[in-house]
């Protein structure tokens, strides 16, 4: 189901203020996230080795943390270094640690081999540290599968009927535009698109000075998505017939959609994004806006995201068949399964098959 040797977004750094201890689930592992004292960003399983008790609830100190159960203390490793009332510790004695790397105001995290994990595979998006690309991050949860969000995101047709009076504008964007070209990419796809001559979408308009919101735009979407689940937008509105589609930049306005889908379980999801601008200046209101707006979209996708999946989680004979419009996503989809093919095969050659489970009768000759 997951593909685990890969970065995955554990949270946005503003939720590991004020000392919290972060509780969330990624991959159906539970985990505990916190800063210690020091600024280092710490990833343990959250379970206490000795009854199971979650960390979550515990003391952190320093760089550690305490479970406040029975007192045992572990460092940053996950390697018990306490236990009150006795002397001895086991060397065993301890809880699963997870790579973590604060990155852009996001903290990525590694569920599989920690062995493999390399800092330089996380990718790399400058417009999040720009000071001139402006915005607010957020958080929403999916009660479905991180995948049906990334169909979603992968095809711009459904901006038309699902989102009429938000992102999308009109349902014209569904019959008068295609995509002008279709990457299929060893990590996911790139997908270009074009609208040429039409009203600005309601978010859009919403930001735009008085006398240029009544006036038709063209407008731009290159969409990127990366494996397991990272999903960036380059959106470009230009006036009308001004030749933006030939390279003149004069008069446009761009923006940026950061989107990271990190599986919790089979049928739920973390989602985190930003919606970024580079015109605002000091007018914070327009970020406030375009974060309100998309907000309201994505309400929109989740309502029929969840209702997908309780078609899926109710009907086991119902397969879905593609149509045109699903030719990124379903480049993705096999992508992705052959990474996860190709994971799963290296694990089963590196670890030994289990020995046979004695039998009873050979319990009782070696009792």
């Amino acid at each position: 189901m997951f593909l685990k040797n890969c970065w995955y977004v554990a949270c946005w750094d503003h939720e590991l203020i004020d000392g919290k201890m972060l509780a969330r689930t990624i991959l159906e592992e539970p985990v505990v996230l916190y800063k210690a004292e020091t600024g280092r960003v710490v990833a343990l399983r959250d379970r206490c080795c000795h009854r199971g008790a979650p960390l979550s609830i515990g003391r952190r100190e320093g760089e550690c943390v305490r479970c406040m159960y029975h007192g045992l203390k572990f460092d940053p490793s996950g390697k018990c270094i306490q236990i009150p009332g006795q002397e001895n510790i086991p060397p065993k004695l301890g809880v699963r640690s997870f790579p973590v790397v604060e990155k852009d105001h996001l903290v990525w995290i590694w569920m599989g081999d920690a062995e493999k994990a390399d800092a330089s595979q996380i990718v790399d998006y400058p417009y999040l540290r720009d000071a001139q690309w402006k915005g607010i991050p957020e958080y929403m949860h999916y009660d479905a599968n991180w995948l049906l969000i990334v169909d979603n995101l992968s095809d711009f047709a459904h901006l038309a009927f699902v989102h009429t009076n938000t992102l999308g504008g009109s349902e014209e964007y569904a019959y008068k535009t295609k995509p002008v070209a279709i990457e299929r990419l060893d990590d996911g796809f790139r997908v270009e698109r074009w609208h040429m001559d039409a009203p600005p979408p309601p978010f859009h308009r919403k930001v735009l000075p008085a006398d240029e919101k009544a006036k038709n735009v063209d407008r731009r979407n290159i969409g990127r998505m990366l494996i397991p689940g990272i999903f960036f937008l380059e959106s470009m509105f230009s006036p009308a017939g001004s030749g933006s589609e030939r390279g003149n930049r004069e008069g446009t306005r761009e923006y940026r959609n950061c989107q990271f889908m990190t599986p919790e379980t089979r049928r739920t999801t973390h989602f985190f994004f930003v919606y970024l601008n580079n015109f605002e200046g000091s007018d914070t209101n327009i970020s406030r806006s375009l974060r309100d707006s998309l907000i309201e979209g994505f309400m929109e996708d989740k309502h029929i995201i969840e209702h997908q999946q309780k078609v899926i989680d109710t009907d086991a004979q119902y397969r879905m068949q593609a149509i045109a419009a699903d030719a990124a996503l379903s480049h993705f989809r096999l992508t992705l399964s052959k990474k996860i093919a190709q994971e799963q095969a290296e694990e089963a050659a590196r670890v030994p098959p289990e020995k046979e489970p004695l039998r009873p009768h050979e319990l009782l000759l070696r009792s």
